[in-house]
């Protein structure tokens, strides 16, 4: 979640040998969710014929929060390749605030939320112990079918980033996102949606811009929020908060580490 899933479903889908479905979050393998529509509704978001199809689901990386998605995925899909990006866990869990303030779930301040961070099960923090999230689809699927990238990368650099991931799932990995598609897609990533934009996605006449093809849906939602939405300000975490969450999820960015062999230089814990 906040983590570029956005711009990397977009992105693959981009690709001729790539389809990804065009409700971007299926939440298919969440029991609590949509796992009792069944296998044909999960089937239907998938129609072309193309070597690879795929779909993005952030609520598949919090399984404190929602148990046995590993467990459903491998019974469907054994052979299936995961992509599993993350990002500097404190801009994460910035994000995720920002995200709450925005839908109107959360009227708190950041350090209001994050005071009692190090209780159990804080949504906030074990969504950013990567490891841990991690570990329950090692206990399914083995290392060479996860891929792990981060949204620094992806953001410094998209191309070769994508090439990686292109190599990944075994298509053409020449194949390079056209400059248009990117500046454009670059564009509305930047927009924060204040709570009248927000509102604005949700009324049927928009909501019916989610079905249409990729391509044509940024643009319009590009005009959409530039028109009906502002910057919000970045919150500010208290020092002594931050430390706080620093300390807390050390062990497991370290077991991260160790696992992945990446050093993560850019992130702050």
């Amino acid at each position: 979640m906040k983590c570029g899933t956005t711009s990397l479903h977009y992105y693959l889908n981009l690709h001729p040998e790539i389809s990804m479905s065009s409700k971007k979050e299926l939440h298919f393998f969440v029991a609590e969710k949509n796992w009792q529509r069944g296998i044909d509704w999960y089937k239907s978001h998938f129609t072309n014929p193309t070597k690879i199809r795929g779909e993005t689901s952030p609520s598949y990386a919090a399984c404190h929060k929602w148990r046995g998605v590993p467990s459903l995925m491998h019974s469907v899909v054994p052979n299936a390749k995961l992509i599993y990006i993350l990002r500097d866990p404190i801009q994460q869990i910035i994000s995720h605030y920002l995200h709450q303030k925005t839908c109107g779930v959360e009227s708190r301040s950041i350090n209001q939320v994050l005071a009692n961070c190090d209780r159990p099960n804080n949504d906030y923090i074990v969504r950013t112990k990567y490891y841990f999230q991690l570990q329950q689809y090692l206990k399914y699927f083995a290392p060479e079918q996860i891929l792990i990238l981060t949204l620094e990368e992806l953001s410094s650099n998209p191309q070769a980033t994508l090439k990686k991931v292109f190599r990944y799932l075994e298509v053409d990995d020449s194949f390079v996102i056209p400059q248009t598609d990117k500046k454009l897609h670059q564009t509305q990533n930047k927009i924060q949606k204040n709570s009248l934009g927000f509102l604005i996605s949700k009324m049927p006449l928009i909501g019916r811009v989610g079905q249409l093809p990729h391509e044509m849906r940024w643009r319009i939602e590009k005009l959409l929020y530039t028109s009906f939405s502002q910057q919000i300000e970045k919150p500010q975490l208290a020092l002594e908060i931050k430390q706080k969450i620093i300390n807390l999820l050390q062990d497991d960015i370290s077991c991260l580490r160790e696992y992945t062999g990446n050093d993560f230089s850019q992130w702050s814990v």
